[in-house]
């Protein structure tokens, strides 16, 4: 049993960065998921994979998991490049390939 601890990044539907300052704990699966020949739903015995704990700071993500025995990895989150870009930059002089309609 061994949980991932991460840094969740934004979703592709957010402009923002909500949701994005927690850290989670969620469990790796142990057993593949299986397909019902009946009604092709896709089913798992694994409960752990429900379970998502989510925590303030890195650091109680970690004491957590070795508080109670968890074994753990750790994924870094990665920073975003901002490029700062405005609507008058769009008809600068200096510009490499000119502005057209």
């Amino acid at each position: 049993m061994v949980a991932r601890i991460y840094n969740p990044a934004k979703t592709a539907m957010q402009s923002g960065t909500a949701k994005t300052n927690s850290w989670v704990l969620d469990f790796d699966p142990q057993s593949p998921k299986s397909i019902d020949p009946l009604m092709g739903y896709t089913s798992s015995s694994d409960m752990k994979q429900q379970v998502r704990l989510k925590f303030p700071t890195k650091d109680e993500a970690i004491a957590y998991a070795m508080r109670n025995k968890i074994e753990f990895r750790v994924d870094e989150e990665s920073k975003r490049k901002l490029r700062r870009a405005s609507y008058s930059d769009n008809f600068r002089f200096d510009r490499l390939s000119p502005w057209t309609h």
